[in-house]
Parts: C-alpha cells; structure tokens; sequence
C-alpha cells in the first residue's frame, strides 16, 4: 500500500479530522503564493506593502495593492482541491475543522461551512480601534 493509499483509508475510518491548508492549495485558481519563485514577494517587498509602518508612510500604496490583490480573489474559482474538502467535511459532519491561513475565502466559496480563517478575509475589514468587522467596498472604491 502505497502513501495516498494509507492516508485514504485513515480518512475512512476516521471519525475527526482537522486539515490546515495554505497558500498552494489556492494556487491553481490563480492566487499567487507568498514565497515560492514566482510568489508576490518576488516582485513586491513585504517592508513596503504588509507592514503598519508601510501603511502609515504611504496608505495609498497600499490599498493599491491590497485592491489588486483583492480583484484576483474575486476573480479566482474554486479548484477541485476547495471541492474535495467539501465533500469530506460532508462526511464527516461535526467532526471537521478546516483551518487555512488563506484570506481568499475560497474554501467557504466552495461550500465549506467549519471554517477557521487564520489571517482573516481580504474582503472584510476590521476597525483598529474598536475590533468590528465590515465588508470592504469594491476593489474599484480603493483607488
């Protein structure tokens, strides 16, 4: 019995299971990864796009490329990966947890309901001084 093979017959059997994704499973929709050759750290600077200190220097950059960002989220599908956790949190009910670090909400686009996103959604905002959360206007109302 091979790897894949093993790891499917756990899953069968399992009556909990709690799967933590990243960056590449939102990658063959489109959504670039941080860190990998082609990733967005590449060609931008996290110094100058990601930081507090980038944001109280030039905010405009920033939600420039937070708006760039956001549109290809929009843009982007879910891929069969989102589809498959679908269909194993439907098995398995309330005994799965999925938590991503992504901010795409492309798992919750594919159906997923037990969703734990770890860094937030980039199409929500949360007031620094009071903690609330609110949707963000259109990408196209950054600029």
């Amino acid at each position: 019995m091979n790897d894949l093979d093993s790891a499917r017959q756990r899953l069968k059997s399992a009556r909990r299971v709690a799967v933590l994704t990243g960056a590449g499973i939102s990658k063959p929709s489109g959504i670039p990864t941080f860190r990998d050759a082609a990733g967005l750290w590449k060609d931008f600077d996290l110094e100058e796009y990601a930081t507090p200190s980038a944001y109280a220097k030039n905010p405009q950059k920033v939600w420039e490329w937070y708006a760039w960002r956001y549109k290809n989220v929009l843009e982007a599908r879910p891929n069969p990966a989102h589809e498959g956790l679908v269909r194993l949190e439907e098995s398995l009910g309330e005994g799965f947890l999925l938590v991503t670090q992504n901010v795409d909400g492309l798992h919750r686009r594919a159906g997923s309901r037990r969703v734990v996103e770890l860094h937030g959604n980039i199409t929500q905002g949360r007031c620094e001084r009071c903690g609330g959360r609110f949707p963000l206007p259109a990408p196209s109302d950054f600029t």
